[in-house]
């Protein structure tokens, strides 16, 4: 499932060629007719992203509201004046790399006919973008887009003033592992598989210790790498959270040329940092990785 800088991203992306154009809004598959037809002709007021949840604010007073889940993602095209990426969302790579834009610039006569399950497709003087395989592809009010975020924890991406402190506290009222706790979209809104395994390996957290056992300062430096780990990855478009001596170390190891995370996808390797053989566990129906010595 992309993790919430890829919703960041994307957010990004419609801001930067779809906000302030008037957006033809189809549903070729037909699931998403009578919403793509209450959409259809209004104005993108903003695009903004709230953990995983993404929010495309209509001038009509209506919200597309979109969740990727496992399989969702959004592909783009146009002319020389739609820049960004090409698709972003399932399926996922180790790394998370998007797929590159690939301009047509003399050749963009329009879009494409829509090829398999498009649920809805937006449509622009310079561009449009398909939609497949969303959890959640909704229309919906101003009211019930708040009431959303309103059941989210706080987003690290935003990082707003008093949301290190909500988090510490909701964190620190849980008696439930860290492991679920930071996957746990009401207390932590974004972090997904990868960022849950990198940032507890990180702070060197057993991903054991219940939420409360954690004081405030911990929690807080938890929060604090949760931010900067997630900003790297709107800044480059991936997950990368080793720095450039243990990559080129750990890809002389691996044997692979790029090693990008500490733990993540490594059970049964040696960690980067201790030489320890890294954990594979079930945690939650999700593969939890982490380093018993590190994270003691």
């Amino acid at each position: 499932m992309p993790e919430g800088h890829s919703i960041h991203r994307l957010a990004r992306q419609f801001q930067d060629v779809f906000a302030g154009e008037r957006l033809a809004v189809s549903s070729p598959q037909g699931r998403f007719a009578e919403g793509a037809a209450l959409l259809d002709g209004g104005v993108l007021a903003s695009a903004l992203a709230h953990g995983k949840q993404l929010f495309l604010h209509f001038s009509h007073g209506l919200v597309l509201h979109v969740h990727l889940g496992l399989y969702g993602a959004w592909d783009f095209g146009g002319d020389e004046q739609f820049a960004g990426a090409s698709s972003i969302g399932a399926p996922r790579r180790i790394g998370e790399r998007e797929a590159a834009r690939r301009l047509e610039d003399s050749q963009y006569a329009g879009p494409p006919e829509p090829v398999g399950a498009v649920r809805v497709r937006l449509v622009s003087r310079n561009g449009w973008a398909d939609l497949r395989g969303a959890t959640t592809c909704a229309a919906i009010t101003e009211a019930e887009a708040r009431a959303v975020v309103g059941r989210l924890g706080p987003d690290p991406l935003h990082n707003v003033s008093g949301d290190r402190e909500e988090f510490t506290r909701r964190l620190g009222r849980r008696k439930t592992t860290l492991a679920l706790l930071m996957m746990d979209q009401s207390v932590l809104a974004g972090v997904g598989n990868i960022y849950r395994a990198e940032v507890l390996f990180r702070q060197g957290l057993d991903p054991w210790l219940p939420g409360n056992a954690l004081d405030a300062g911990t929690a807080g430096r938890l929060w604090d790498d949760t931010v900067a780990a997630m900003a790297d990855g709107v800044r480059d478009g991936r997950i990368v959270t080793t720095p450039a001596s243990y990559r080129q170390e750990g890809a002389a190891a691996a044997n692979d040329g790029d090693v990008p995370h500490f733990v993540y996808k490594r059970h049964g390797m040696p960690c980067l940092v201790c030489g320890t053989e890294v954990r594979l566990a079930e945690v939650g129906a999700r593969k939890l990785y982490w380093c018993p010595n590190c994270q003691k």
